[in-house]
């Protein structure tokens, strides 16, 4: 899993671009203040997304001149409110490899982060995803139990997904909601449970263990 180092000071864009980069299979670290980001430096990061405008004495200039320091190959990608043309060719010249101007699409920037990371580290897509007796061909969208086809729904499926790429980690309703439903989902959060229940009658392998008051994880 790549891990992306997200330095924005709007914290609900944060918390956006954050969900969006989760759900497309990425570990997010999150920084709203240039000095934190800077004190991280030396860390594990695949890659960073830089607001050049933030709220302390620190800009995304400066941090990606820390990171320079440290690591000239780790890719960086721009944002700003600020559609100015010497903004862009600084980016560039500071070692940036990609600049967008907000307001921006959180799909766009994860089709960019995407691309990048596939340039930089020359990675194969990862299509088939095997658990126990089951093997998931990502790129067909089908589950098998050995040689038997699953029939699994667009949800269903989503939500093994979701479970598959984060096996250990426990995820509120909320959380499952927001990312297998989207955002703009307004309803009870017991679709979840009814959701999690079809998924364990077809799939009764998948260790889901169900975290009373919370929400669910897969072991």
């Amino acid at each position: 899993m790549y891990t992306i180092c997200l330095v924005e000071d709007e914290i609900d864009l944060s918390n956006l671009v954050k969900l969006y980069l989760e759900k497309a299979g990425y570990k997010v670290i999150c920084f709203t203040k240039g000095n934190d980001a800077i004190n991280y430096i030396g860390c594990k990061v695949d890659l960073w997304i830089l607001d050049i405008m933030l709220g302390d004495d620190i800009n995304g200039y400066d941090i990606i001149g820390a990171i320079r320091k440290v690591d000239e190959n780790v890719p960086v990608i721009f944002t700003s409110a600020r559609d100015q043309e010497l903004d862009k060719i600084l980016g560039l010249e500071l070692g940036s490899d990609d600049y967008i101007t907000k307001p921006y699409s959180s799909k766009e920037l994860v089709l960019r982060v995407n691309n990048i990371i596939k340039r930089v580290y020359k990675c194969e897509d990862v299509k088939q995803i095997d658990y126990d007796i089951y093997k998931v061909d990502i790129e067909k969208r089908i589950a098998y139990r050995e040689t038997k086809i699953l029939n699994l729904t667009t949800l269903e499926f989503d939500l093994l997904l979701l479970f598959l790429n984060n096996i250990g980690k426990g995820f509120s309703r909320d959380e499952i909601l927001q990312q297998v439903w989207g955002v703009d989902y307004f309803g009870t959060d017991r679709v979840v449970d009814d959701l999690v229940r079809r998924l364990r009658k077809k799939m009764p392998k998948l260790k889901i263990s169900t975290i009373y008051g919370y929400g669910y994880r897969l072991s």
